[in-house]
């Protein structure tokens, strides 16, 4: 039967009165309205860009504009979904669902305000934007460790509330959260809760000027991606973290308290390959393989940041009493990891490639000599 044919059979079954089923009424219009100021989205945890949210609303139908807020982030979200791709759908249906129903505690904390998150010295030395500016609030205590002060008390009390806050909902819902990562069993993962957008601003306007000026070699002026977390020690969690190298190209490290006893990290050098990103080393005693220069023990303090390689062999000890929760950052450069792909040469970054690559020029510069050395040729 023809498909024509297929179609008639279907027409002459139908009611002769059958109401004619309109098209989909249209959920946006086609020219943005604009002398309409759109809310600002900044303060919720939202699966999409704050922004795009704002752009979206000057093209609402004139009956939504003027809609309380809540309904239009409901109507654009589900607009916005309608359009993504299925996988894409499919995860910021399940996976960020918590995010999005769940209420902040702390709204401030979801919009990037550096005044009141950050120490008036570290906000001058960004500023600045110079070399000098940065090393002017740093401690370099080994070569590629910054130790810096960066945030507020006040932020990583808020902060600490609100990672609570979001612990206590998931209980209670019964929902299940990833972990940290794959070392970590207490903590969560901080764009789970909507604060993936204050991350990428901390990310791209204030460690990727620091990386661009001290991680260049590792793709420090190209970071455009993070994974940032909250991790959890103490005697009834988490108590220490295993020798390890992070899955990053550079890394932000900060204690956000509470009271604690013990918990030092410890810093080895720096290694191109070691059993995988954010794997443990297998050999668990540390000397192996480090040199007295590499050797770096830190006792964190609440507030104060350390910024290192991602490849930067590290651990953390035990921590002896009371609780110890610390803000990480992963940062990620993709254009980094692509060229990486085709380096053939030592990368300088390493330290034990530097060192081997200086043992293979010793010794060809030792072979050349043997061989003018028996050609009769003087050696100048």
């Amino acid at each position: 039967m023809s498909m024509n044919g297929a179609v008639d059979q279907r027409r002459d079954h139908s009611p002769a009165n059958a109401a004619v089923v309109p098209a989909e009424a249209p959920r946006v219009r086609l020219n943005p309205s604009m002398e309409h100021k759109p809310d600002n989205y900044d303060d919720l945890p939202l699966e999409f860009c704050p922004v795009l949210f704002s752009c979206l609303e000057r093209y609402l139908l004139p009956s939504m504009l003027t809609a309380p807020r809540d309904t239009k982030v409901d109507h654009m979200r589900e607009i916005l979904l309608s359009y993504s791709p299925e996988a894409e759908r499919i995860k910021k249906l399940s996976y960020l669902t918590p995010a999005f129903f769940l209420q902040p505690l702390h709204k401030e904390l979801y919009g990037m305000h550096a005044t009141n998150f950050f120490v008036s010295s570290f906000l001058k030395a960004i500023h600045e934007n110079t070399e000098e500016s940065f090393r002017s609030i740093m401690s370099e205590p080994v070569p590629g460790i910054f130790v810096f002060e960066m945030l507020q008390p006040e932020f990583c009390r808020l902060l600490l509330e609100e990672v609570e806050h979001f612990e206590k909902w998931v209980h209670d819902k019964g929902f299940i959260i990833m972990h940290p990562n794959l070392m970590s069993k207490y903590g969560v993962v901080l764009d789970d809760f909507g604060l993936e957008t204050m991350l990428d601003k901390l990310m791209c306007d204030f460690v990727r000027p620091i990386s661009k000026v001290f991680f260049s070699d590792v793709g420090g002026s190209t970071l455009d991606s993070h994974h940032g977390f909250v991790v959890e020690y103490g005697i009834d969690k988490d108590v220490n973290l295993g020798f390890h190298v992070d899955d990053a190209e550079v890394t932000l490290n900060i204690c956000l308290g509470k009271q604690f006893s013990g918990g030092e990290l410890f810093f080895r050098g720096v290694r191109i390959t070691i059993n995988g990103p954010s794997r443990y080393i297998k050999q668990f005693n540390v000397s192996v393989n480090q040199r007295d220069e590499e050797i770096f023990d830190y006792s964190q303090v609440p507030g104060q940041a350390i910024l290192h390689h991602g490849r930067h062999r590290h651990g953390a000890r035990a921590t002896t009493d009371g609780n110890r929760i610390n803000l990480v950052l992963w940062c990620r450069s993709s254009v980094f990891r692509e060229l990486k792909k085709y380096q053939k040469d030592f990368p300088s970054w390493c330290g034990e490639c530097k060192r081997e690559k200086k043992a293979r020029q010793q010794i060809s510069i030792s072979a050349t000599k043997q061989e003018l050395l028996k050609d009769g040729e003087p050696l100048t």
